[in-house]
C-alpha cells in the first residue's frame, strides 16, 4: 500500500504552505511538492485605489519585505506620472533604502532562519536546531545577527520614515531627505557592519567549499537564471534591464527593457497550488522555468562594483570555473556576497552629499501603464499597472520572487525526498533535509499568496489510496 507524508508547516521560512510526498508500495518516493495553500488578493485589492495610494497600500502584501514592494510599486508609478529620471537626491535614498532592506533581510535568515541547520547540522535534536539553539552556543554570532537586521532597519527608519510599512517613496521621488544628524548615526557603525557581514560571508563560504560534495547532491540541479543587469553587465539591486542565461551561461536575453517583460516572460496556472510558475516564452512551460535570487544574481552579473564582493564573487565562480553555479546550497554564500556588497553600498552612499539635497520629487507627462521592477532580497520583484483616466488602478500584475522560483523549489523538494526518504524509516531529522532545500531560497509565502486567516503550511506522505502515512504540522 502507497502512503503519503504531509510536513506541514514548513518551518523557519516567512509565510505558510505545506509539502506531500508520496510513497510507493515499497516505501520509495513517487513524488513530492510544495504546495502553497493561502490564496494571494492583492492583484485585485489594489483595483479601484488610486494610484498615489499604491506604494504604500501594496506593500502591506507583506511584513518581511515591505520595502521591496514600497519600491517596486513606487519605480512604476514614477512612470505614470511621467518621470523617466528621479533627481540625485531621491534616486540615491531610495537605494539607500533598498541597501538597508537587503542587509537586513539577508541578516534575518543567514542568522535566524538557516544558521541552525548549517551550525547543527540537518539532523540535530529540533529542540537545538532553532534560533534560541544558536544564542546559547554561539551567543557572538546571535548577537551579530540581531545588530545586522537592526542596522539595516535603522536605515529603513530613516529613509521610508518607519521600519515596516515607510511611506518614503511616493510617485515621482521621495517624501524626505537624510539630515546630517542621520547620516552621522549611521556612519559611526558601519565599519563593524562591515566586518561583521565579512565574517557572515566567511561562515557561508567555508560551509559551502566544505560540503561541496554534499552540496552537488542536495537539491542541485541545471537551471536558467534572470536578475536585472546594470548597462555595463554589473549587478544593480535597485534598477537595471532584464537579463537571462542558461545553465551554461548562455545567453537567452539581455538587456530587455524590463516594461517589455511579458513578451519574454508569462505565468502557468496549474491546480495544486495557488501559486502561479512563469517562464520563460521562448523556451516554453516545460524547460523554460528559471532561477531569480542572490544566486542567480551573482551568477548573471559579469561584475560587482564594489570590491569587497568583487573579490567574493571570483572566488564564487571559481568553484565553477567560470560557469554559473547551479548549487542549491550555494545560495547561502551568494546571499553573504549580496550583504557585503550593501554594506559597501551604504558606507559609499552615507559620504554622498546628495543625500542631504532638497529637490526631492519631479513630474511630467501622465500615462496609464507601468512596470517596476527592482531586485528584492528574494528575487526579481515585478509590478505592473494600468491606471484610468479618473487616476484609479484597473490592472495589477505581481510576479514575486518566490514565485519564479517556484519550479525550481519543487525540484529541490523533488530531489531531496527522493535521495534521503525512499525505503527508509522517516523521522523528524530526514523531513528536515525538505526544509533545508526549501529554505535555502529563502521563500517569502506570503508575497507569493495571500489569505484571510491562518492557513498552515503541511508536509505528509501518502500510499496510493491516499491515506496519510506521517505528517508533520504544528
Amino acid at each position: 500500500m502507497s502512503k503519503k507524508i504531509t510536513i506541514e508547516p514548513v518551518t523557519r521560512v516567512e509565510g505558510h504552505g505545506k509539502v506531500t510526498i508520496h510513497l510507493d508500495d515499497d516505501g520509495m518516493v513517487e513524488d513530492a511538492k510544495l504546495h502553497i495553500v493561502e490564496f494571494r488578493g492583492f492583484e485585485r485589492f489594489i483595483q479601484g485605489r488610486p494610484f498615489w495610494e499604491v506604494p504604500v497600500t501594496i506593500q502591506r502584501l507583506c511584513g518581511i519585505c515591505p520595502v521591496s514592494h514600497h519600491l517596486a510599486a513606487a519605480k512604476a508609478m514614477d512612470l505614470i506620472v511621467g518621470v523617466d529620471e528621479l533627481t540625485p537626491t531621491a534616486e540615491k535614498m531610495r537605494r539607500l533604502m533598498h541597501y538597508g532592506q537587503m542587509y537586513q533581510s539577508h541578516a534575518l535568515h543567514f542568522f535566524h532562519l538557516c544558521s541552525p541547520d548549517l551550525l547543527f547540522g540537518f539532523d540535530a535534536d529540533v529542540a537545538v536546531r532553532n534560533v534560541i539553539g544558536v544564542a546559547n552556543k554561539y551567543p557572538e554570532l546571535a548577537v551579530q545577527g540581531v545588530m545586522m537586521r537592526k542596522y539595516g532597519q535603522e536605515i529603513i527608519k530613516m529613509t521610508a520614515g518607519k521600519k515596516i510599512h515607510g511611506t518614503g517613496a511616493i510617485p515621482g521621488g521621495i517624501n524626505k531627505n537624510l539630515s546630517i544628524a542621520e547620516r552621522d548615526e549611521l556612519l559611526k557603525d558601519i565599519d563593524q557592519q562591515m566586518e561583521w557581514a565579512k565574517g557572515a560571508l566567511k561562515i557561508a563560504k567555508d560551509y559551502t567549499v566544505e560540503h561541496l560534495e554534499v552540496a552537488k547532491d542536495f537539491g542541485s540541479f541545471d537551471s536558467n537564471h534572470l536578475s536585472l543587469i546594470r548597462e555595463d553587465g554589473a549587478m544593480d539591486l535597485y534598477h537595471g534591464n532584464l537579463r537571462a542565461i542558461d545553465k551554461d551561461g548562455g545567453s537567452i536575453f539581455d538587456q530587455v527593457d524590463y516594461q517589455n517583460y511579458t513578451d519574454y516572460i508569462a505565468e502557468e496556472v496549474k491546480d495544486w497550488s495557488y501559486m502561479k510558475f512563469p517562464f520563460i516564452k521562448s523556451i516554453g512551460t516545460d524547460d523554460g522555468w528559471y532561477r531569480v535570487g542572490p544566486l542567480a544574481r551573482v551568477n548573471t552579473c559579469d561584475f560587482i562594483d564594489t570590491p569587497i564582493a568583487e573579490e567574493a564573487r571570483k572566488e564564487f565562480k571559481a568553484v565553477t570555473g567560470g560557469k554559473p553555479n547551479n548549487l542549491t546550497l550555494a545560495y547561502h554564500w551568494a546571499r553573504m556576497i549580496e550583504t557585503v556588497h550593501s554594506a559597501e553600498k551604504i558606507k559609499e552612499l552615507l559620504h554622498d552629499d546628495d543625500l542631504q539635497g532638497e529637490d526631492l520629487v519631479k513630474k511630467g507627462e501622465r500615462r496609464g501603464e507601468a512596470v517596476g521592477l527592482i531586485e528584492a532580497p528574494r528575487g526579481t520583484l515585478f509590478h505592473h499597472y494600468k491606471v484610468d483616466e479618473n487616476d484609479q488602478v484597473t490592472m495589477c500584475n505581481l510576479i514575486v520572487s518566490t514565485t519564479s522560483n517556484n519550479v525550481p523549489m519543487n525540484k529541490a523538494v523533488t530531489d531531496v525526498a527522493k535521495k534521503y526518504l525512499s525505503g527508509v524509516k522517516i523521522t523528524e531529522g530526514l523531513l528536515n533535509h525538505v526544509e533545508v532545500a526549501i529554505r535555502a531560497y529563502d521563500p517569502c509565502l506570503s508575497c507569493a499568496t495571500h489569505a484571510l486567516g491562518r492557513m498552515p503550511l503541511e508536509v505528509a506522505v501518502v500510499d496510493k489510496q491516499g491515506e496519510v502515512l506521517n505528517k508533520k504540522s504544528t
